[in-house]
């Protein structure tokens, strides 16, 4: 499914094109000239070019005779990738008969004898495919696996789909099921997760727990596992909350801050629980931290949820479906257990086919997430992370508190809340009272008495929030440039996040100083 999407995305015809070593090294390189790598595509394709021909020329004279071919291979590509995509005309998308026989032409072929995790191993997504097709998997015609740099992947279609027309069938002996894995496993992992429910709110997690574990045993089998195709063509890469640092985490604004740090807090206690029973593992991949948290974001990113708390699974190839704000296709299980996924609207040739993993209005938890920044989103959550006690008297949710990413407006229940918390905090209980009364039952007529009366008081709440964020967003932008990108590789994934998240406050700013 996703791997992180780069930064600055109405520009990744190019960046994507740019390998991720190449990539962060000119970005790094941009950065100490002086050059703005955010906005300026060409300096940073300039300096990515002679990044990958440099490469090659100094390390052709060291190598032996033996990895020169790889090398110019790698090197070329990396340099041509980038010229390549310095055009205006768009991508057309190929058919994937055509495609594949282009890429199997020019990417080397090796036999893997074991699963290489480490975060710029190539993803072999050819061989699933011949191995999907001979489990039974089934695609629509027109259905292609499409990436500009072997290690983003996302599905299209390069014919029509009416909706409702079928797209993928896997059959149920090759889903991965929590239910089948608590089966196959049994009492080995009663003491694990007896440990992970004595962590609070973690009993839903049980069913992520045991595919987790599923995919570590199928990885300790190499390739004598069923699954080892499929494994080996997962990605490596992640952006998400998991995958960060504390160092990362300061960099990042409260509200998307606290979201990622309860994604690695959750990891920490699997990783606990791992270790606290009988887990049908090796010590080596019990204590191989790299290791147990590439499975969990395996597992994390890719499920699909048939029943809250009860039954996750995943099917191999429907995994590979990327999210979109106004998804296209829907992920359904039969009776027996197979994954179907349908067209839910008229899909047109060269789209995308898209799913959905989350609220499209609040991003920040797809971030944490999944780790990737949805520029689509029409709307984000207004960071009020201050404010979660009055939020829960209000009964209200963070998908009801938002700024609009497009104009800045507000939805009404972000007045509410800094009106109900400014009564509160004056000791006017008792008009706080009545007004949380009125939100509480809708009472329209009474809320805007309230609004009015107090408007300029509330207007300079919310103008000192949205200084305040900014304020802090800038700050925070600094400290992340200022790190390694050797050592905090996904620095540009954090920019790029507080990037967004300035551009919407602004425009929020302006809305309110309209205001007067």
């Amino acid at each position: 499914r996703h791997q992180p999407k780069r930064p600055w995305c109405d520009q990744r015809r190019v960046l994507c094109a740019v390998p991720r070593g190449v990539y962060l090294r000119a970005f790094d390189l941009c950065r100490t000239i002086g050059i703005d790598a955010g906005s300026s595509v060409g300096s940073l394709c300039t300096v990515a070019r002679p990044v990958a021909t440099g490469l090659y020329h100094r390390a052709h004279e060291t190598v032996s005779s033996n990895m020169k071919t790889n090398l110019a291979w790698t090197c070329g590509t990396l340099a041509n990738t980038v010229a390549a995509f310095q055009v205006t005309k768009p991508r057309h998308v190929v058919s994937q008969s055509k495609r594949l026989i282009l890429l199997h032409a020019s990417v080397p072929t090796q036999t893997a004898t074991t699963i290489n995790i480490d975060d710029s191993a190539q993803r072999d997504v050819f061989s699933m495919e011949d191995w999907a097709r001979n489990s039974g998997i089934q695609t629509s015609e027109g259905f292609a696996l499409n990436t500009q740099d072997g290690y983003d992947w996302s599905v299209v279609t390069t014919q029509d789909l009416p909706a409702g027309s079928p797209v993928l069938f896997a059959p149920s002996h090759v889903v991965l099921s929590s239910s089948a894995a608590e089966d196959e496993f049994g009492g080995n992992l009663e003491a694990c997760e007896s440990a992970l429910a004595e962590y609070a709110d973690k009993t839903d997690r049980l069913p992520l727990f045991r595919l987790m574990v599923k995919i570590l045993a199928e990885y300790e089998q190499g390739t004598t596992s069923s699954y080892f195709p499929w494994l080996n063509s997962l990605p490596r890469w992640f952006s998400n909350g998991v995958a960060m640092t504390d160092a990362c985490f300061e960099c990042l604004p409260p509200y998307v801050s606290w979201l990622s740090r309860k994604e690695r807090d959750t990891f920490s206690e699997f990783l606990s629980a791992l270790r606290a029973g009988y887990a049908p593992l090796t010590d080596q991949t019990i204590n191989d931290n790299d290791l147990v948290r590439w499975a969990y974001n395996i597992a994390l990113t890719r499920h699909n949820v048939v029943v809250v708390g009860k039954e996750k699974r995943i099917a191999p190839m429907a995994d590979m479906f990327n999210h979109g704000t106004f998804p296209n296709v829907e992920i359904t299980y039969d009776g027996d257990g197979n994954c179907i996924v349908t067209t839910t609207e008229n899909v047109p040739a060269g789209s995308p086919l898209t799913v959905s993993l989350g609220d499209p209005t609040n991003p920040s938890p797809l971030f944490a997430t999944y780790g990737f920044l949805s520029y689509d989103a029409s709307s984000m959550f207004c960071k009020a992370i201050h404010l979660q006690d009055e939020m829960e008297e209000l009964g209200y949710d963070f998908r009801d508190l938002l700024f609009s990413t497009e104009t800045g407006e507000m939805t009404p229940k972000v007045w509410d809340l800094f009106l109900y918390n400014l009564l509160r905090v004056n000791n006017e209980n008792d008009l706080a009272q009545k007004f949380l009364k009125a939100c509480r039952s809708n009472d329209e007529e009474t809320k805007e008495s309230y609004h009015e009366q107090y408007f300029a008081y509330t207007l300079e709440a919310l103008r000192e929030h949205v200084n305040g964020i900014l304020s802090e967003v800038d700050s925070l932008t600094i400290k992340a440039n200022s790190y390694d990108l050797n050592t905090h590789p996904r620095v540009p994934f954090i920019v790029a996040h507080n990037n967004h998240v300035q551009s919407t406050f602004l425009k929020v700013k302006a809305q309110l100083d309209a205001f007067g």
